[in-house]
């Protein structure tokens, strides 16, 4: 074990193992829950759409308060009460079907809870791992989360397309809320944090939002990590939205054709993040998140050709050349951000990207949904695909590309820092 590694601390390899057993379960559902809809209840393009949108819509909704009630809360709380809450809601979706009285409403219901429960969790993650680790180690504590991300990709998608294909989509769902309860029972382990940093703030809730969005809007550096990373999630989610149709119901493959594609993403997400410190070592941390973006962002324009044989594989390489730039920016961009963040302000600083970057996820979903009524599934492809294409200049064209190290103190709250541009 090296020094100064975020493996030496004990509440960190507990806080993994549950997030591996909680991303594995959010995985296989991302496969498993569209499955339901276009096999199970014939949904159409738009009721896709709708179904995707609200998974995500939780955090346009609630995304900026929880990061303020997540700065007055307890984390490890706050992430077994969401995980308990998922657990439960998954269970209902195969207890439904058993009882053939599953529908499409349950199915948006179950998504639009499950999604706040997700934002609290999520919040609550980000912001309670500084303290578990320490500063110095935070980049590699970081590549540690979001390559288990990727490997959760890889695992959990083909799992769960696995699942679908020989033991039906609603047993695929069952898996999922043991996982979500498995990472309850895991967390239980992590020592009790402190008392919340926002305790004993006179503040109000609007104020506190206020704060964080300011920090990050105010910010030139941050402004640029979140619209680069609002547009990549936009265009992936247009196009993530209408696989299940095209791969199911147009090209007629397997739905384990489909969970291998995704779980093919997850190999160039968890590279990606692999690489990323190497890559900053050598480049510099603004010039590594420029130059992957410059180089590899064009390939998304690649994924609106698949189709059967070479084109399958000729797509698949395009959507993991962006995956692979994207588990890079992760790495990069979330650990630029909590450096450039005080303490008391991690929460709300995380629900404000939250909000943009899940936000753009909704968004993503409706407009997927509305364009493949409208102009079919290819033509939804495209602009996804143009999107991801053009995703990183927000931050190539910011003062990010000049950045060469990550800030080397924790900015003071009263004096975070705020460069107008």
């Amino acid at each position: 074990m090296q020094p100064n590694s975020p493996w030496q601390t004990a509440d960190f390899r507990t806080l993994f193992s549950a997030t591996a057993l909680s991303q594995l379960g959010t995985n296989v559902s991302y496969v498993a829950v569209p499955l339901i809809a276009v096999t199970e209840l014939d949904a159409s393009p738009g009721q896709i759409g709708a179904l995707a949108t609200l998974s995500t819509l939780a955090f346009l909704l609630i995304g900026l308060p929880a990061g303020a009630w997540v700065d007055r809360m307890r984390h490890r709380r706050v992430l077994i009460a969401a995980d308990l809450a998922r657990a439960a809601l998954f269970a209902s979706v195969p207890l439904a079907w058993w009882l053939d009285a599953l529908t499409l409403g349950q199915l948006y219901a179950v998504v639009l809870l499950n999604g706040c429960a997700t934002v609290f969790f999520d919040v609550g993650s980000q912001s309670t791992l500084p303290g578990l680790v320490g500063r110095d180690v935070l980049v590699q504590a970081n590549a540690a989360m979001m390559s288990l991300m990727a490997v959760s990709n890889v695992a959990g998608r083909s799992a769960g397309g696995t699942l679908v294909q020989f033991l039906t989509a609603p047993v695929a769902v069952l898996c999922t809320a043991g996982s979500h309860l498995a990472s309850a029972l895991q967390l239980t382990r992590v020592r009790p944090d402190q008392a919340p940093l926002a305790q004993g703030r006179t503040s109000g809730l609007r104020k506190q939002i206020g704060e964080g969005v300011r920090h990050v809007s105010g910010n030139a550096e941050l402004r640029a990590l979140a619209l680069t990373a609002a547009l990549t999630n936009l265009g992936s989610q247009i196009i993530n939205t209408m696989l299940p149709v095209l791969f199911v119901r147009e090209l007629g493959l397997p739905a384990s054709a489909l969970g291998l594609y995704w779980a093919a993403g997850g190999v160039g997400l968890l590279l990606g993040a692999r690489c990323a410190r190497p890559l900053a070592g050598r480049l510099g941390y603004g010039r590594t998140l420029g130059v992957m973006g410059l180089c590899l962002a064009p390939a998304g324009l690649l994924v609106p050709l698949i189709d059967r044989g070479p084109w399958l594989w000729l797509a698949g390489a395009g959507g993991v050349l962006v995956l692979f730039k994207t588990g890079v920016d992760n790495v990069l961009g979330v650990s630029l951000r909590q450096r450039m963040t005080a303490d008391a302000l991690l929460g709300r600083m995380n629900a404000t990207f939250r909000f943009v970057l899940t936000g753009a996820l909704a968004v993503g979903a409706a407009v997927a949904g509305l364009i493949g009524e409208l102009a079919g599934v290819r033509a939804t492809l495209w602009v996804g695909a143009a999107l991801l294409a053009t995703a990183f200049l927000p931050v190539f064209l910011s003062p990010v590309r000049g950045r060469r190290e990550l800030p080397d103190e924790q900015p003071l709250m009263a004096a975070a820092p705020v460069t107008k541009s």
